[in-house]
């Protein structure tokens, strides 16, 4: 019988019948599903290792202070970015210059997006990813095994500008305000990520590999059958460091020490994890680390996503390890790359539950 079912089924087919009608997960809901279509099934999930109390709740991913230049030393806190980016690959930051009420407001202006009637929303739905701002569900739909039970709307900063009038008018304001202050946030970023590698404060700066920001908005539906599906596969990110704004549900989790551990929201705090290429270009001293994000009978969960690259200009450089850390005890582990043939072979390759850095390796 399974062998029938398996020769009867064209995942092709249902694909392209669910990506015509531009509506994406929500739009399943909508019309009122009760059990998810096979194409967000994940059938290799194993159910036992969903939840990170099952390996117990001592392990939180850190969180660091960064307006406390006061009280504290500033070496003191580049060295908990130093420990977190290696240890890590992820930290969360408050005191980070972003206002509460800026990111509270970017989270509704999110939702009331993605909750528009489907006819408003499809008019900005495309595949093409060189259209700026654009909604859709699954970027990797076409190629993945497994789809993610989330939609998304994604707005391109080449070099960290966006026409604010590109924006759709709902969450216009929220985004320009909120983009403001995380380009303010990720020049500050750089600084303390270059002096916590032991380098000069304007060495990622020179390098020009922080400069654009493609902003990914999320929004995870509640799911009738959570256990079947993920909000996210297991995945690092082909950027050099995102930063992330989640809501107060919760459902992130990074993978430390073979155990998933949840990130726990906390009240006015980024995320910031450490991209493939930042691990690459410094020889595995910072560790792109893999994470996911569940789905949930609650719902809808809110994130956004800001990953940073280099500039249009730089989009074709070529990025290798960092000379300063290599010696005849520590060679190169990765060849050269740039953002643009790394970027291509991640998007070609989707989220496989494997890291495109091994395609990469010398």
């Amino acid at each position: 019988m399974t062998t029938n079912m398996e020769s009867n089924y064209d995942r092709a087919k249902e694909v392209k019948e669910f990506d015509e009608t531009k509506a994406g997960v929500k739009g399943l809901l909508d019309a009122g599903v009760v059990k998810i279509p096979r194409i967000f099934i994940h059938v290799m999930e194993k159910l036992e290792n969903r939840l990170s109390e099952n390996y117990g709740t001592s392990l939180q991913v850190p969180v660091i202070d960064l307006g406390d230049f006061i009280n504290r030393p500033r070496e003191e806190i580049v060295n908990e970015i130093s420990k977190a980016s290696e240890t890590w690959g992820f930290f969360q930051m408050v005191n980070h210059g972003i206002p509460v009420c800026v990111m509270e407001e970017m989270i509704g202006g999110i939702k009331r997006f993605h909750e528009q009637p489907r006819e408003v929303k499809m008019e900005w739905y495309s595949r093409d990813v060189k259209q700026r701002v654009r909604f859709y569900c699954n970027g990797d739909l076409l190629v993945a095994k497994s789809a993610n039970w989330r939609d998304s709307i994604a707005c391109h900063y080449n070099d960290s500008v966006l026409d604010s009038d590109a924006l759709p008018l709902v969450c216009r304001k929220e985004i320009s305000n909120y983009m403001d202050g995380l380009i303010r946030l990720k020049e500050e970023l750089s600084k303390l990520l270059s002096e916590a590698l032991g380098l000069s404060s304007d060495f990622l700066s020179n390098i020009d590999c922080m400069k654009t920001a493609s902003l990914v908005c999320h929004y995870y539906p509640w799911c009738p059958e959570p256990d079947l599906t993920l909000g996210a596969s297991k995945h690092s990110d082909p950027s050099f460091i995102t930063i992330l704004l989640q809501d107060n549900i919760g459902g992130l989790q990074v993978l430390h020490q073979n155990n998933w551990v949840d990130v726990e929201p906390v009240k006015g705090a980024l995320i910031a994890n450490i991209g493939d290429l930042m691990q690459l270009i410094t020889n595995d001293k910072f560790k792109s680390v893999e994470h996911r994000v569940l789905a949930a009978r609650v719902g809808p969960r809110i994130s956004a996503a800001s990953f940073l690259y280099p500039s249009i200009a730089s989009k074709c450089k070529p990025y290798g390890p960092i000379k300063e850390f290599l010696s005849n005890n520590n060679p190169p582990i990765y060849r050269e790359t740039s953002h643009e043939e790394y970027q291509a072979y991640y998007k070609s390759k989707g989220l496989d539950g494997t890291s495109a850095l091994l395609h990469f390796k010398l």
